[in-house]
């Protein structure tokens, strides 16, 4: 459910947001320069692999801020606290940013990851293209609106006339119990989250069809970003240096994941992972770096936007038939 009435939420939010705890700082006390940066994320999510990066080297004081990580149950909580101010940043998608900027509020992101997730089936499965889902029980993760599955169904749809939900059986869950229910056999195929889908290559299955082949497919030229850091443009406007400062030390996050391995094995724990399965995470993680300017990823969200809104609706992107100017932030340091 989209959320627009602010004044309603800010309560919510400060609520939500004052019951839970930030964590620790690995860095020293800041100096009185330092300018403190809020971010809200889910505990247990991805996001939280990078941060930990950043507040274990540092890279947020070295840049100029003090980065306070709070961590929410859900989604929703998050979304609640960012359009009531109650904190600075949060990661979230281009479609729900996009509608909260036609909606007139004032959002917008900076790329953070490409990875998305994929159609996966057992190794061993006869269903070897899109046409063969016909007939078999899908499990679904993220819910009927979620846009891996409108992507891909938009290219069943345009290559073989083929409407998914209406010839196959679908199943929508929670992400760890839709992987559950693929390794018992339950279901014949299962669409989830890129960091589930990893784990399952490890233990006997195979991609498909990946989010990403839909999105080119159907007019993307590139990897489009999945999911952005995503804050009010007042608050960048108001402080020029704490959002540099975060994006620079998001970036060099980034660029130790993406080279050392030792990282990778020091986030072990916290990945829950080992072996095989955490360098399979790794390695899907590093294919989601953004790579590309964020014109050009802007451009091919805008063409993926209009594909995402016939097929979805009004209950995705609103009344807006295009995606909001100023969804991707345009001051991006170079």
């Amino acid at each position: 459910m989209m959320i627009s009435r602010r004044g309603t939420l800010r309560l919510a939010a400060f609520g939500t947001a004052t019951a839970l705890v930030p964590r620790p700082s690995f860095a020293t006390a800041p100096s009185f320069a330092t300018a403190r940066v809020r971010i809200g994320v889910l505990k247990f999510g991805t996001v939280s692999w990078a941060l930990d990066t950043l507040k274990q080297h540092k890279f947020d004081t070295a840049n100029g801020i003090d980065l306070e990580i709070i961590d929410f149950a859900g989604e929703d909580a998050t979304n609640v606290a960012m359009l009531a101010g109650a904190i600075d940043i949060i990661v979230s998608d281009w479609l729900w940013v996009s509608r909260q900027r036609s909606e007139g509020v004032d959002l917008t992101l900076v790329p953070y990851s490409t990875a998305v997730g994929a159609i996966m089936v057992k190794e061993a499965a006869p269903i070897r293209t899109i046409i063969d889902l016909k007939g078999k029980k899908i499990g679904v993760a993220g819910g009927p609106l979620d846009k891996s599955w409108l992507l891909i169904q938009a290219l069943a749809r345009r290559d073989h006339g083929l409407d998914l939900p209406a010839t196959s059986d679908i199943v929508f869950g929670a992400p760890p119990l839709i992987s559950e229910k693929a390794m018992q056999g339950e279901l014949d195929a299962v669409l989830n989250f890129w960091h589930f889908c990893a784990r399952l290559e490890v233990n006997g299955f195979r991609r498909l069809i990946g989010a990403d082949d839909a999105a080119k497919a159907l007019g993307a030229s590139g990897a489009v970003s999945a999911l952005g850091y995503v804050f009010h443009d007042k608050w960048a406007n108001e402080n020029p240096a704490a959002v540099r400062g975060f994006i620079k030390a998001s970036a060099q996050s980034k660029d130790l994941l993406a080279r050392s391995d030792d990282e990778w094995l020091r986030l072990a724990p916290i990945i829950r992972a080992q072996g095989k399965e955490l360098a399979k995470l790794r390695d899907r993680y590093r294919e989601g770096i953004p790579r590309r300017p964020v014109a050009e990823d802007a451009a091919d969200a805008g063409r993926l936007y209009r594909v995402l809104a016939e097929i979805g609706g009004d209950k995705l992107v609103g009344r807006a038939p295009e995606m909001a100017p100023g969804t991707f932030w345009q001051e991006l340091p170079k």
